[in-house]
């Protein structure tokens, strides 16, 4: 098991061998890793090179997690006399990356000729989830056993890894990134103590996908969804959000907004000369938050706030409106995306057809759009995830063949908003580069 642990006056990360409730053998670990949501180096001291510990007259070469990433760990180990590699993990989930940590194990056995058997934690913690998907590889570094992601499970896997190699590196992109929004949404809850989740219903695809998910986390009778009608709101919208609370079993009131907003607009009406416009359209949604974080505050219940990260990467979000909430299931979600996962987990249909046919909209004005204010998602999107995961320049999406006006207007929304997304909800980080830790940037830059 790994832990802290006080060596001389110092910390170190250090991994236990425990066997009736003693430690027979520790190891501490060498690399500190100091990136992402990682900060190793500000609270632990790098350890010596560890050597094998002997149990059960096996050899066993203890790596624990960073150090499987780099040679001179486990060529250490196998100089020592290690017969076989165990790595003890607090991997983060990152779509995708399951490949990436069994091309890295392949890469120790064939370094030092040893099998490997990969173990990782499981569960979420505040913006971070722990998948699990722990695996063996044999010396030939075939995959021998594969364990199921996002549970926590205990399987016997007898030594020497003799088995047959299996199938079992492929990663379905949509189902675990779907099941780590599922777990990281539980946790929170269930970790954090909170009776249920309330969330508002707009009958549009972010709301839908952020209730599913909240319904699979944790029961649809513990999740209570808000409509909250404006004059701008459409009969479809209505109805839609009406559906999907029955298809999935969910609790659903409504209550208009109309006459609080009239009231807002009519005490603002000597300080705000024209309250048409981007002011009035705010006002909507601030109205809204109001409303929910005070069925919050009565119920117990934590709000679920439903931005996605396109929507946080540009700004197109309200500030104490539909940015209330004490948590984000889809903040690192792209707007894409979000149609992508709702359409892969809608096998029962609980997401009515229409909410993924209409064109998405705020509904805070006549006729509006989304694309009224911003690019195509498809295109958006695209820009947005080469600046961000890419970090690209704009010249490379050029070359990628977008057009220049567009990134250079994308890029300056994404600066801009900064600010906003400071002072946004936790969520879960699913992606390489998350908004927060992964990518800090100044709000003050007059170089812009």
């Amino acid at each position: 098991m790994p832990a802290p642990w006080y060596i001389d006056g110092k910390i170190y990360n250090a991994a236990h061998l425990i066997e009736k409730g003693k430690i027979i053998g520790s190891v501490q670990k060498y690399h500190l890793p100091n990136y992402s949501v990682f900060d190793e180096m500000r609270v632990f001291s790098s350890a010596p090179l560890p050597k094998p510990i002997k149990f059960r007259g096996v050899n066993i070469g203890l790596m624990i997690c960073e150090d499987m990433w780099f040679t001179n760990i486990a060529e250490h180990l196998k100089k020592e006399g290690a017969e076989v590699l165990i790595v003890p993990n607090g991997s983060p989930f990152v779509a995708g990356k399951h490949s990436v940590r069994i091309n890295h194990a392949r890469k120790r056995i064939e370094e030092t000729g040893l099998p490997l058997m990969y173990l990782n934690q499981v569960g979420g913690q505040d913006d971070v989830v722990y998948d699990g998907m722990s695996f063996v590889l044999n010396a030939k570094g075939e995959v021998i056993h594969q364990m199921a992601g996002f549970k926590e499970a205990v399987e016997d896997i007898p030594y020497p890894f003799t088995q047959n190699a299996i199938k079992g590196e492929k990663e379905d992109i949509l189902e675990t990134t779907y099941n780590a929004l599922v777990l990281g949404l539980r946790d929170y809850i269930e970790k954090n103590k909170f009776p249920g989740i309330l969330i508002g219903l707009s009958g549009g695809i972010d709301s839908a996908l952020a209730a599913v998910i909240a319904a699979d986390a944790i029961g649809a009778d513990k999740v209570h969804g808000i409509l909250l009608p404006s004059k701008f709101t459409s009969n479809d919208s209505n109805e839609d959000a009406l559906a999907l609370a029955k298809n999935l079993g969910m609790q659903a009131d409504s209550i208009s907004i109309e006459e609080p907003v009239s009231s807002f607009e009519a005490i603002l009406k000597p300080f705000v000369r024209n309250a048409s416009g981007v002011t009035h359209e705010n006002i909507q949604p601030r109205t809204r938050g109001v409303i929910l974080m005070a069925i919050s505050n009565a119920s117990g219940k934590m709000l679920l706030t439903t931005g996605n990260k396109s929507e946080m990467a540009v700004g197109y979000a309200t500030l104490y409106g539909d940015m209330c909430g004490g948590f984000n299931v889809l903040k690192d979600i792209y707007k894409t995306q979000v149609y992508q996962l709702a359409r892969w987990r809608n096998h029962d249909k609980s997401i009515p057809e229409r909410t993924f046919t209409k064109a998405p909209t705020a509904e805070l004005r006549e006729n509006q759009t989304d694309q009224d204010t911003l690019p195509p998602y498809e295109e958006l999107d695209a820009i947005l995830q080469g600046l961000i995961e890419g970090d690209k320049s704009v010249d490379d999406l050029v070359k990628a063949g977008h057009n220049r006006e567009t990134i250079v207007r994308v890029w300056k929304m994404l600066d801009m908003a900064e600010y906003k997304r400071r002072q946004s909800a936790p969520g879960l980080k699913v992606t390489s580069i998350a908004f927060g830790r992964d990518r800090r940037y100044p709000i003050t830059n007059r170089f812009n």
